[in-house]
């Protein structure tokens, strides 16, 4: 009899646990540079998900809003072309600790939410070009890598 409570009430108590641990923003750092490599700092970037856009100096680090869906960034600045990147969004551990512990209900919040999700949190777009960056590329204290997007076949 204890079990039938027991375990349906620890689920429960579990569920949402990114919701918890995580906000619902996160900071990104934006940066542009040529494609010699020089660091311009001051384009006027906007950065845009299914939650909205926030806007920012390159140089300069944002919060974002989470989200499962990626954002799209784009930085104008009068002396150089366009700097344009997706963000690819990708499952933190907080999701992987809805499935272990909580089971499907905090894992259907947290994906609803954008809490169990990030963005990598430093990019360096390069004028001229897109780029994408994908988060699992990520070290700690450096930028993530960017990579020309793959044309479908």
């Amino acid at each position: 009899m204890i079990t039938r409570i027991a375990i349906p009430s620890a689920c429960l108590a579990f569920t949402g646990c990114a919701s918890i641990v995580n906000d619902s923003t996160h900071p990104m750092k934006v940066e542009t540079k040529t494609e010699a490599g020089q660091v311009v700092a001051g384009a006027e970037c906007k950065l845009t998900n299914d939650y909205g856009s926030v806007s920012l100096k390159s140089g300069d680090t944002a919060q974002v809003h989470r989200s499962s869906k990626d954002m799209d960034i784009l930085c104008k600045h009068p002396e150089n072309p366009d700097a344009t990147a997706r963000a690819i969004s990708r499952a933190n551990a907080g999701m992987f600790g809805n499935i272990i512990l909580g089971g499907g209900i905090g894992a259907i919040i947290d994906h609803n939410k954008g809490t169990a999700y990030t963005y990598p949190t430093w990019v360096q777009l390069v004028y001229g070009k897109t780029l994408v960056f994908d988060r699992s590329a990520e070290k700690e204290g450096q930028p993530t890598l960017g990579a020309e997007p793959v044309a479908a076949k």
